[in-house]
């Protein structure tokens, strides 16, 4: 305390206390709390997306990209199967596009499977029935997996090839998956993607990048014994294999590299099975899809996590912990980071310039998902956009997850074809 002369009394002023140093004890415990909030999502993504594959480049280094099967003295007899709802946009295309690959014809069975759409699809299905297409319909709408389910009494031939209404199969690409099959060991084949967008679309450029470098990843994981999750948009899997009971909150096309496993097959990236891909025109849209793809992921996950023991499945195991738990761990990471960065500011001040960054990405990403639809997006906006798409995606998707939320029921991704 200390008296001061005021006029002709005094008066008495306590002493302010000085703020906190960073480097008191207090604020060395709480810089040191906020580190570590900050980093932890930093951690598991450079494990998933640097350290892992650094991981399967050593494991694939004694095994160098084996040559393509030769082809089969008879072309087994194969069914492809186009689940669809309300897709008379481009159905015609579709079907064009699958019945024009080059596969010989009387060992190919189409198979499109509506999920009771309403609009003219099934009449246009309907109109190349000549040409051995065959419509199965359910009467009422029960999602992708219901009607994939329903396709199981329909099936002819060794091998069931997925593929999907929306993207382009190259000429040549059914033929090399279907080869891969020459090997016994395989289970499950899945294409290339290929990501393409009509020179107005921007949304989907950090979707495109996202695209290469998976599929990168796969070819080493292929080389390294096998992948852990197929294309959806593309991938073919042993008749044998293919389960008309699937359970509908699942991912099929995840799940069916996990059954090969457990089946004794393993499940491969096919690079010249090329898929044309296109990006998805509004950040909205690909927003939805990213939360249902990983709340599927999830769900399918959880309902094989025996599958996550590395003293039983081994090398299967660290590829799936790796290159699925910890990508998908990284977006609950992100909560506890933001705490981080506050505290961050608050013991040492000029982390606020941190704090202003990330605020301005936020709203940039923010502006960028209630863009309208229809008018193309800004360059300054695609990647706020897709980073902030990407991260709420994944941390609503966990929140469902959790809390038992989401729907079996489908909604299609409409893309730009």
């Amino acid at each position: 305390m200390r008296v001061q002369a005021v006029g002709r009394g005094t008066a008495v002023r306590p002493r302010r206390s000085p703020a906190p140093s960073v480097l008191s004890p207090r604020g060395i415990r709480v810089l040191a709390t906020a580190l570590c909030l900050l980093v932890l999502p930093v951690l598991i993504g450079l494990y998933a997306y640097v350290v892992y594959p650094l991981a399967v480049l050593v494991l694939a280094a004694g095994h160098p990209p084996g040559t393509m099967p030769t082809d089969p003295l008879e072309w087994p007899e194969i069914t492809i199967t186009l689940p669809v709802y309300n897709e008379e946009r481009v159905i015609r295309d579709r079907i064009e596009n699958l019945l024009a690959l080059d596969y010989p014809p009387d060992r190919r069975h189409l198979l499109v499977l509506s999920d009771a759409s309403t609009d003219r699809t099934d009449a246009i299905v309907g109109e190349y029935a000549d040409r051995g297409v065959e419509l199965v319909r359910l009467p009422v709408r029960a999602g992708k997996s219901a009607v994939e389910n329903a396709a199981a009494g329909h099936l002819r031939g060794s091998i069931v090839v997925n593929a999907d209404a929306t993207t382009i199969i190259y000429p040549q690409s059914l033929k090399s998956l279907v080869r891969a099959f020459n090997d016994p060991t395989v289970g499950v084949a899945s294409g290339r993607d290929v990501s393409v967008a009509a020179a107005a679309v921007e949304a989907g450029g950090g979707e495109s990048g996202y695209v290469g470098y998976e599929m990168w990843l796969r070819g080493l994981e292929t080389r390294a014994g096998g992948i852990v999750g197929a294309s959806g948009c593309f991938y073919g899997t042993r008749a044998a294999l293919y389960q008309g009971e699937f359970p509908l909150r699942l991912s099929r096309d995840f799940a069916s590299a996990l059954i090969a496993h457990e089946h004794g097959y393993r499940a491969i990236s096919v690079d010249e099975a090329l898929c044309g891909v296109p990006r998805v025109p509004v950040l909205q849209a690909e927003y939805r899809r990213k939360i249902r793809t990983m709340h599927r992921g999830l769900e399918t996950l959880w309902y094989k996590r025996r599958l996550l023991n590395v003293f039983t499945h081994g090398r299967f195991a660290f590829k799936l912990l790796s290159h699925k738990l910890a990508r998908w761990l990284v977006y609950p990471a992100m909560i506890p980071a933001s705490l981080g960065l506050v505290l961050l500011v608050l013991a040492w001040p000029p982390a606020i310039a941190l704090l202003l960054l990330a605020i301005s990405i936020l709203v940039l990403g923010l502006i960028a998902l209630r863009w309208p639809a229809g008018r193309p997006l800004p360059r300054a906006l695609a990647l706020p956009g897709f980073l902030v798409a990407t991260i709420l995606a994944g941390i609503f998707a966990w929140i469902e997850t959790v809390l038992g939320g989401g729907d079996a029921i489908w909604e299609p991704t409409r893309r730009t074809t």
